[in-house]
């Protein structure tokens, strides 16, 4: 594309000191559009040609006061570029991938792609919101990202905050919490059913994911507003605490544990099965602070695909944290012996380690 490039800029000096080739120029202008276009068609449809489709994004960014653009996979660190921030500019980026993925651009707006979609949007930053705008590309990646847009402005117009520490500090108590939480997931499943040209797959992450801020809400809420605002969960107004997960079951498809939030919840369910057994007992129950007595009580409560994905997520988590990851050597040696069955994870624990 550079000759391209360069042979437009010499065809300008050419037209501008020399008025009388002018007719040469307009056929050489043509016959380098043409030349583009060409080249072009060739570069998008030799890949599909293959039978290895690209997936691309591409963001334009207003008002964003950052130096750099990120684009950040939530599924995989392999998958990830950064763009110098200018008002406007086009950032384009084009990778391979097999399974579904989320896309993070700078850390806060996501973006869900499949294998072969082409996503444009443009994100215009207003103080603390990031409003999506423009969005195109192909069918099925247009319908999947208007519908997160549209669950964000249910959540943006239900007040419904990510951060429950934040809500306790706004004293909302466990019972609005509750309600607003039975309230969200019931709009999101409508607004799947209504939804037109959505993929299975990104309807079972949106959902799984709207299902994991929810049911950790049930379980987490009323514990931290027990201990900031010193209100016992007997004295809350929301129940019986210790049925508010009945009828739950785990989720078990790739896509529904692809999605970080879901996993995070069933971490918690574990430790909340425990707890309500260990009462049960009459027993007093510990919660487990320390990584590797989490690994140990999440391998044992869990099986199969589910026991994978939450100690990947575990481990993974752990390392990110940065302190003391050699801690991390022995729990992944007994992961890799006793547990993994995702070749994908191993692959990326080892990567992270190095």
């Amino acid at each position: 594309m550079l000759t391209f490039a360069i042979s437009v800029n010499i065809i300008n000096q050419i037209e501008k000191h020399f008025c009388f080739v002018k007719p040469f120029v307009i056929m050489m202008r043509i016959t380098i559009k043409k030349t583009v276009q060409y080249a072009f068609c060739l570069l998008t449809v030799l890949p599909a040609m293959a039978g290895n489709p690209k997936t691309t994004l591409s963001v334009q960014t207003y008002g964003y006061k950052g130096n750099m653009v990120y684009f950040d996979c939530v599924q995989t660190p392999f998958i990830k570029q950064e763009f110098y921030s200018n008002e406007g500019e086009e950032h384009v980026y084009s990778f391979d991938t097999e399974s579904p993925i989320v896309m993070l651009v700078n850390g806060r707006t996501q973006l869900f792609l499949q294998q072969g979609d082409s996503l444009h949007v443009n994100l215009t930053y207003e103080g603390k919101q990031v409003n999506v705008s423009n969005i195109s590309g192909t069918n099925g990646a247009v319908s999947a990202n208007n519908l997160m847009q549209s669950v964000e402005e249910v959540r943006r117009n239900m007040r419904y905050r990510s951060q429950l520490l934040g809500c306790a500090a706004l004293n909302i108590t466990p019972q609005s919490r509750i309600n607003d939480s039975k309230t969200l997931l019931t709009r999101v499943q409508e607004l799947i059913k209504k939804a037109e040209n959505i993929s299975p797959e990104a309807a079972t992450y949106i959902t799984a994911e709207t299902e994991g801020s929810v049911y950790l809400s049930f379980m987490e809420y009323p514990v931290m507003y027990a201990n900031v605002r010193k209100v016992p969960v007997e004295k809350q107004e929301i129940g019986d605490y210790s049925r508010l997960m009945d009828g739950f079951a785990p989720r078990t498809d790739a896509m529904s544990l692809s999605s970080p939030e879901y996993v995070s919840m069933l971490m918690r369910y574990c430790f909340y099965r425990n707890e309500l057994k260990a009462r049960q007992e009459g027993k007093t129950y510990v919660f487990p602070n320390e990584f590797e007595a989490m690994y140990g009580e999440l391998a044992q409560f869990y099986d199969g695909a589910v026991r994978d994905a939450v100690l990947y997520n575990l481990i993974c988590n752990f390392i990110r944290g940065g302190k003391e990851v050699d801690r991390a050597d022995a729990i992944i040696k007994d992961y890799k012996a006793k547990y993994n069955k995702n070749a994908f994870y191993a692959k990326v624990l080892d990567s992270l380690m190095q």
